[in-house]
């Protein structure tokens, strides 16, 4: 069995301070990957023994990163897609093993009145295209922050939020484009209906203890993996950012 664990941990340094690294000893999983770590070189000290660990950094400080921690070392890694337009951001790391490709993301925000939203559209494009290149060679997991509720039931209040950032059709015509692309959505391969469940939620307005939130998390996996999934989960009573922890466990 591997077991997988994504998290946007809005800022590294400060989840820190509120728990993370009890959570990461707890979890004990063979892969934990992190977005949003907001981190330059250097600014962290990674304190656990046993894991290979791997950084994508933004060059602004402070903004986007990600991190892969891994029991197991991989073949190569490699940061970025190999599009000069996008790989400024630290939003894509990835590490190849025998059998898999292992990606872990963190998909820009489309941003208030939609400021990004061209940029975010042509991301979607270069990033399903750099997917579907490595699921030609072997097995794809992709997990992270995708900044898109997929369907209504993945999010509390569509209705309102329909046209903001995360919610537009622009965005979710992409996600479906990608899932068509051969992916499939682990938690609703396990879960199609499940309602309430949400990984993100603002700080605002006492969201989290309403779970008035958004599932914008995921982990997907190429349709060649789905005979080996076993579960997949969203770890809500897990505190320390605005986002919880998702799980994938295969066999």
């Amino acid at each position: 069995m591997l077991k997988f664990i994504s998290w946007n941990v809005n800022g590294l340094r400060a989840c820190a301070q509120k728990g993370f690294m009890d959570f990461f000893d707890q979890a004990n999983a063979d892969f934990f990957c992190l977005q949003e770590t907001k981190l330059q070189e250097g600014q962290f000290d990674w304190p656990r023994d046993g894991y290979y660990h791997y950084w994508n950094y933004a060059e602004k400080k402070g903004y986007s990163g990600t991190a892969v921690f891994a029991k197991q070392e991989p073949l190569s890694v490699t940061r970025g897609i190999g599009v000069e337009e996008h790989d400024h951001e630290g939003r894509v790391l990835t590490l190849e093993y025998p059998d898999f490709y292992l990606v872990d993301v963190y998909t820009p925000n489309s941003q208030r009145d939609l400021a990004r939203l061209d940029y975010r559209m042509n991301w979607e494009e270069a990033f399903r295209a750099y997917l579907t290149g490595l699921k030609a060679s072997k097995s794809v997991i992709v997990c992270g922050d995708m900044n898109v509720a997929h369907q209504e039931i993945d999010l509390k209040n569509p209705k309102t939020n329909h046209h903001n950032a995360g919610f537009t059709d622009e965005e979710r015509e992409k996600f479906s484009r990608l899932l068509d692309a051969g992916f499939v959505d682990t938690f609703r391969h396990f879960y199609p209906d499940m309602t309430g469940a949400y990984s993100w939620w603002s700080y605002m307005f006492h969201a989290r203890e309403k779970n008035a939130g958004w599932r914008i998390d995921y982990f997907l996996v190429s349709e060649d993996l789905k005979s080996r999934l076993q579960d997949a989960a969203i770890l809500a009573e897990i505190y320390g950012s605005d986002h919880c922890p998702v799980q994938l466990t295969i066999h």
